[in-house]
């Protein structure tokens, strides 16, 4: 890594040379000039000269190269005047310029354009969605409160497997493909049992970044997808905090400062959360028609974080979270928990190089608990250790750091067959990456590499990236993106169900078929390949459409073994009914298409996907049970005033059907693993299955309308009251969930679900 570091210097050395000789650099931070937050993905640029940048999730930008002179700096943030400051650059000088905004009762449409347009020409942004509490806010809200949840779903190339237990595939990719972070902390298990909701507070994202595929070298450890969370400080300026109350979750907030916001930057801060859903006590009340087992799901998610922040804009931030769930069915336990802390850190030293890193420790633990008292149990707990270094230089910068992950894995797991799978296993990798940002005329180019070094597993994976842009007029861009990816971790989880409560994890496994496809398999990890391209249209100043095809090619993928009936010590089996584990290849392709329209008091989104997704096991390909061939939804905000007190928020999603596994018949399964000595004649078996070829039905298409409306009350400049009304699946279509194999009984989704949700901020 010494030697790495020692070659991004040089190029460093080699591109500041004209810079710092003839001409000079201004930065800082864009703040609201009221509670001291940073004003993320805002414009900053030089008014004389047209040279701007896009200010990052703290607020930072840096403009370099510019040659000395007098000039206006300015800041153009959505739903803010325009902050405004005289500054003069010196040749081979560092101007450090914070900028202050305040809240606009304006709307200033064209100065929102003039910062979109200006940062759709600047970022590559292929395959990535950014959300911020803006976006959050424009989806219906289940139980008065929106959530990242739900908004997921409505993102390009997303699908999600249902209402109960769901989980996230992304373009092709399985839910352990996902790396989830939570301000550089490792999530592995980002959903609660009822799937609306997520393990993270919407009140407290700052921003997110989900990266369907042909993500860049600063990513790395997943073969699939990224979703990177940030979370904001807690309030600058004064105690405030936010109370929510529903017949289905109920949340307070609290933040203040530790020591008060001032015009030099400086400031320290707490923020904590606390929610916490009741959903199987109020259901038999409100909403005994969803089942005669009701809605077993209850949670509590804890977050914390204190900051510090110096007046030249580093930071600190310490943080913790805990969240847990609780399913009971009548035959059947579940129960899961995630915890955390870390640290992670914003260093803004002399010079054109920013310093960020984080340290972080987090967990997983899920337990079945059934009548057979079997163990089914899976845990997964580790570090991460990053330091990343950003390099400016004029309208380009470089990116590099390296990147050390360690964690243990525990599986317990009985199949249906009697068989067991155990493993204890530790895993460490090592990494280190580079990135370089070109801009060269209307091109925008992105190389990169990153070399993830597995060292349990004694593995070394070179992964080139690359991303460009070419901005073929101003309201046309096409932009493309490739790359190659690798993983060591997997989900023990069984294909034969579109729902899986239990989602277990693994590390590498030690023995895999010695073969596949008549080629010797010669490594234990995960990998992929990644491709795609699109363009985006401007249509006028308040629409645009993105198209984007892309396709994932699954070199090498791990699953648990479907075909095991013996022990793997019965040697003279062949491998594919002994083994645990298997290797499969696979591909997925296809296309996302949104549109949205913003103007005034409407805001409208339409995103369609069409995805073919293939698995091969070395004996028979399949389409996993997450293949869903056609996906929709719509997106609608009306504002009914001017102050947008009154606002309606409406989706409808439409899916068509999942493949799944058909029962054929039934047997009587007995115990045979004692042999002879086993009592054939006496013994009650248990019910055994006679299955279909792999995934060869389909079931009935998806479809749902979820509505909220909700009137804002503003007591004062920081006390209101939002009533929020609601329901979800509105003409309460019955949507399948699951077909119960032993009762041979339909299982659906959630029927109609209405709330009232009030939300006190103070």
């Amino acid at each position: 890594m010494n030697r790495l570091n020692c070659i991004i210097f040089l190029i460093a050395c080699l591109l500041s040379t004209d810079a710092f000789g003839q001409t000079g650099e201004v930065r800082g931070f864009a703040y609201d000039k009221d509670n001291g937050e940073p004003l993320i993905f805002s414009t900053v640029f030089i008014q004389e000269l047209m040279v701007g940048r896009t200010t990052d999730m703290n607020g930072f930008f840096a403009l370099t190269k510019i040659k000395p002179g007098l000039y206006t700096l300015k800041c153009v943030a959505i739903g803010y005047d325009t902050a405004i400051a005289k500054i003069e650059i010196v040749a081979g000088k560092i101007l450090n310029q914070n900028l202050f905004a305040k809240k606009s009762t304006i709307k200033l449409e064209e100065a929102k354009i003039i910062g979109q347009r200006q940062k759709d020409k600047n970022e590559v942004k292929i395959s990535v969605n950014t959300i911020t509490q803006k976006e959050l806010k424009m989806l219906p809200a289940f139980g008065g409160e929106p959530d990242l949840a739900q908004y997921l779903q409505v993102l390009p190339g997303v699908v999600f497997s249902g209402d109960q237990g769901g989980q996230l595939y992304i373009r092709g990719g399985t839910p352990v493909h996902n790396k989830i972070l939570l301000d550089g902390m490792t999530i592995y298990n980002p959903f609660h049992s009822i799937g609306l909701f997520s393990v993270f507070d919407a009140d407290i994202i700052r921003s997110a970044d989900v990266y369907a595929g042909g993500f860049g070298a600063q990513y790395g450890g997943r073969i699939g997808a990224v979703i990177d969370v940030n979370t904001r400080e807690g309030n600058k300026t004064q105690f405030s905090g936010k109370v929510n109350v529903s017949p289905i979750t109920g949340k307070v907030l609290l933040e203040g400062p530790i020591s008060k916001f001032t015009e030099d930057g400086g400031s320290s801060s707490v923020i904590f959360s606390y929610k916490t859903s009741y959903l199987d006590r109020t259901a038999p009340a409100l909403y005994s028609y969803a089942g005669k087992d009701g809605l077993p799901f209850s949670f509590t998610d804890v977050y914390g974080k204190t900051s510090f922040i110096s007046g030249g804009g580093s930071k600190l931030n310490l943080f913790g979270f805990n969240f847990n769930d609780q399913v009971k069915f009548p035959q059947t336990s579940y129960a899961w928990n995630s915890s955390g802390f870390g640290a992670n850190f914003y260093i803004v030293p002399e010079g054109s190089t920013l310093i960020n890193g984080a340290a972080t420790y987090s967990g997983y633990k899920m337990e079945q608990k059934e009548a057979d008292g079997l163990p089914r149990e899976s845990s997964i707990n580790g570090f991460n250790i990053n330091v990343n270094f950003t390099y400016f230089s004029g309208k380009d910068d470089v990116k590099y750091g390296i990147e050390l992950n360690g964690f243990t894995t525990d599986f317990k797991y009985v199949n249906p067959f009697g068989y067991g799978l155990e493993q204890t296993d530790y895993t460490t990798e090592i990494s280190g990456y580079v990135r370089y940002k070109k801009s060269i005329g209307r091109f925008l180019i992105e190389p990169g590499i990153r070399i993830q070094a597995y060292v349990s597993l004694s593995e070394i994976s070179p992964e080139p990236r690359l991303a460009l842009k070419y901005n073929v007029t101003d309201k046309i861009r096409f932009k493309a993106a490739a790359g190659f990816y690798s993983q060591n971790l997997l989900a023990a989880v069984s294909d034969q169900d579109v729902v899986n409560l239990f989602y277990g994890f693994l590390s590498g496994p030690d023995v895999l078929p010695r073969t596949f496809s008549g080629e010797p398999v010669e490594s234990r990890l995960q990998k992929a390949w990644h491709s795609g391209a699109g363009f985006e249209f401007d249509l006028g100043k308040h629409q645009q459409i993105n198209i984007e095809g892309y396709y994932k090619k699954f070199t090498q993928l791990t699953n648990i073994n479907r075909d095991k009936i013996y022990n793997t010590s019965q040697i003279d089996k062949p491998e594919f009914q002994r083994l645990d584990f298997i290797v499969e290849d696979g591909s997925s392709y296809g296309m996302d298409f949104k549109y949205t329209y913003e103007f005034k008091k409407i805001y409208f989104w339409a995103v369609y996907s069409l995805t073919f997704v293939e698995r091969f096991d070395g004996r028979r390909s399949y389409f996993p049970h997450f293949d869903r061939r056609h996906n929709v939804n719509l997106v609608l905000t009306y504002s009914f005033d001017k102050e947008r007190s009154w606002n309606l928020n409406a989706r409808w999603n439409f899916g068509s059907g999942f493949p799944f596994t058909q029962t054929q018949g039934y047997y009587e399964r007995l115990d045979v693993s004692r042999g002879l000595n086993n009592d054939y004649l006496n013994q009650n078996g248990n019910l055994g299955f006679y299955f279909t070829d792999i995934n060869s039905g389909r079931l009935p298409t998806f479809h749902r309308l979820d509505v909220s409306l909700s009137k804002k009350m503003n007591f004062s400049k920081s006390k209101s009251l939002t009533a929020t009304v609601g329901a979800t699946n509105v003409y309460n279509r019955e949507n399948i969930f699951y077909f119960d194999r032993s009762r041979f009984t339909r299982i659906n989704q959630l029927p109609i679900i209405p709330t009232l949700g009030i939300n006190y901020s103070f």
